[in-house]
């Protein structure tokens, strides 16, 4: 249907350390720093970015593993620091 139209809620990006990762999103990428969140149950700290136009930015979230046990630890052993999930809503 030529009507909907894709909305992207956010993009997740494992990374081994949110610290090390902030200069590069802020200021080569220009990311929004918002905020940073512990998700203990996922094992994981998520830092929370906007991207683009103030009214309606894609959000980046950079996921840190907190425990080598974490869904997030695990991913980045297999593959590697990078894109993990894009969320997006089509209306």
């Amino acid at each position: 249907n030529q009507s909907e139209s894709m909305i992207f809620l956010d993009i997740g990006i494992a990374v081994r350390s949110l610290d090390a990762q902030r200069a590069f999103y802020e200021g080569v990428l220009g990311a929004r720093f918002e905020s940073v969140e512990e998700v203990r149950s996922q094992k994981v700290r998520v830092a929370f970015y906007a991207l683009g136009p103030i009214d309606n930015p894609v959000r980046l979230e950079l996921l840190e593993p907190t425990s080598p046990e974490s869904p997030i630890a695990q991913f980045i052993e297999k593959r590697g620091e990078g894109l993990h999930h894009v969320a997006y809503t089509v209306t």
